[in-house]
């Protein structure tokens, strides 16, 4: 009997095909049997293709969007036919890449202990500005002083080669940028002009490494602000991305946060892509202290043919659950999926007690179950169903800032830290759960907002889930 354990992975598109044999399977709880030597047959471009088409009209949540026929002999990847296939649903704007191929092992390595490999920053562009939105502990980029605020001005593979990166984007757009920071794999050297947020200008050189992804940082993931304007104290917690290694961290800050007797919120997930249901079930249960065991979290729906699949999800308070009064919740244009389905999912219980700060998310009402294909290490993540609150509230593809009913407008701040008092967004978010004014979140639109997270066209499982990730 084949399972359904079903997963909201976040925006982005890329991956590698399939093969024969399909399993469902949830990433971040089972390690896969070592994969077989692929065998010529079973892994030609003509039977990924085959599997690909076969997978998506079996389990894809709109049938009716796919081609009635689509000959695969005129793409060269099972990439570019899946892309070929989800074309409809993408015009529609139901389906922007989030049915994807990838590698087995490279998203269960992620998803149970967020092991990646680059230089361990978060870039952002704006035009021909390049600059880090975050680093991450353990990498080269914060063992080099590089972190948020800093400017990318010039990379080369030397120091004789050095191009500026205005010049890059004025020639190749954010497709040169990708490939002037080279390939993703440990041992990558690249040589960058920075331009530190002091105005110090460097050169450095770094080289990209294996390291573990920490979901809530040790620096400034979870901690008691004190509000200026008032001296308040308010839980702050940035969760980066959601994998198994969130579950104690999580449990660990929401501990302290009712040790303390903290009763208003601020939930960073400005940069979340998004990940594991469970990850984002526990998050859920762990702002709903005063849920009910028949409180509903959320409901999720395949298409009618697997609706023996179709589940509920109810509130189940844990041992560290805390009971808010007001919770803000700062979001972006990065902010999907899982991080989505969370604010979705508490909105019927707080109303406009429940604040997002920011500018509106990606949108994003839909997960993926994972087809596998273990004899090629092939992974198909296919869109199989929607996800709903408590009150029906779901298909929020343009963002949640039409949804929700509270939002205070705000900038990421790049001049100041996260979880600063003094960064616009946590400044803002500070304002509302004290109940102060603030000027709403207009419109739905985001694809005009100047600076966005750089992204690959064919991203990783971690640069999904974790965007701007390099």
């Amino acid at each position: 009997m084949v399972a359904i354990a079903a997963a909201l992975a976040g925006c982005g598109g890329g991956g590698s095909g399939g093969g024969s044999g399909s399993t469902v399977v949830q990433p971040g709880t089972a390690s896969p049997s070592p994969t077989p030597a692929p065998t010529a047959s079973a892994c030609s471009l003509r039977a990924r293709q085959d599997w690909v088409l076969a997978t998506m009209r079996e389990w894809y949540l709109f049938p009716e969007t796919l081609p009635a026929s689509l000959d695969p002999s005129g793409y060269t990847s099972p990439d570019s036919y899946l892309d070929a296939l989800t074309a409809t649903a993408r015009a529609q704007g139901r389906d922007r890449y989030f049915s994807y191929l990838t590698s087995i092992a490279e998203e269960n390595a992620y998803y149970n202990s967020g092991a990646s490999a680059g230089f361990g920053f978060r870039l952002s562009i704006d035009g021909g500005t390049l600059k880090v939105t975050e680093s991450f502990e353990g990498t080269s980029a914060l063992q080099a002083g590089i972190d948020r605020g800093t400017e990318i001005v010039a990379i080369g593979t030397s120091s004789a080669d050095l191009r500026d990166v205005s010049s890059i984007y004025a020639a190749q757009g954010s497709t040169g940028i990708n490939e002037a920071l080279g390939p993703g794999t440990a041992g990558t050297t690249r040589v960058l002009r920075v331009r530190d947020a002091n105005g110090t200008t460097r050169i450095v050189t770094l080289a990209k490494t294996d390291y573990t992804l920490t979901p809530v940082s040790s620096r400034y993931g979870a901690q008691i602000l004190t509000d200026p304007n008032g001296g308040a104290r308010v839980g702050y917690v940035n969760l980066r991305t959601f994998i198994s290694t969130a579950d104690p961290a999580l449990r660990a800050a929401f501990a302290s946060f009712k040790a303390q007797g903290i009763d208003k919120v601020i939930v960073d997930l400005r940069y979340n892509g998004g990940g594991l249901v469970s990850i984002a079930q526990l998050f859920g249960n762990l702002l709903g202290g005063a849920r009910a065991s028949s409180d509903v979290f959320s409901y999720t729906s395949f298409r009618p043919e697997k609706a023996a699949n179709n589940s509920t999800g109810y509130f189940s308070p844990q041992p560290e659950s805390i009971t808010p009064t007001r919770i803000a919740f700062i979001g972006t244009r990065a902010t999907a999926s899982a991080s989505e389905l969370v604010i979705n999912g508490m909105l019927p219980y707080f109303r406009n007690a429940l604040g997002l700060i920011g500018t509106n998310t990606y949108g994003k009402p839909v997960g993926q179950v994972a087809i596998d294909n273990a004899a090629c290490d092939d992974r198909l993540r296919v869109i199989a169903f929607a996800t709903q609150n408590a009150n029906r509230q779901g298909a929020y593809f343009n963002g949640l800032a039409s949804t929700v009913e509270a939002s205070c407008a705000a900038s990421d701040d790049l001049s100041q830290p996260l979880g600063d008092v003094r960064e616009a967004s946590v400044r803002a978010a500070l304002d509302f759960v004290a109940g102060r004014s603030c000027s709403p979140i207009s419109g739905i639109g985001v694809a005009s907002l100047p600076r966005q997270l750089l992204t690959p066209d064919r991203p990783t499982t971690a640069q999904r889930e974790v965007p701007g990730l390099f």
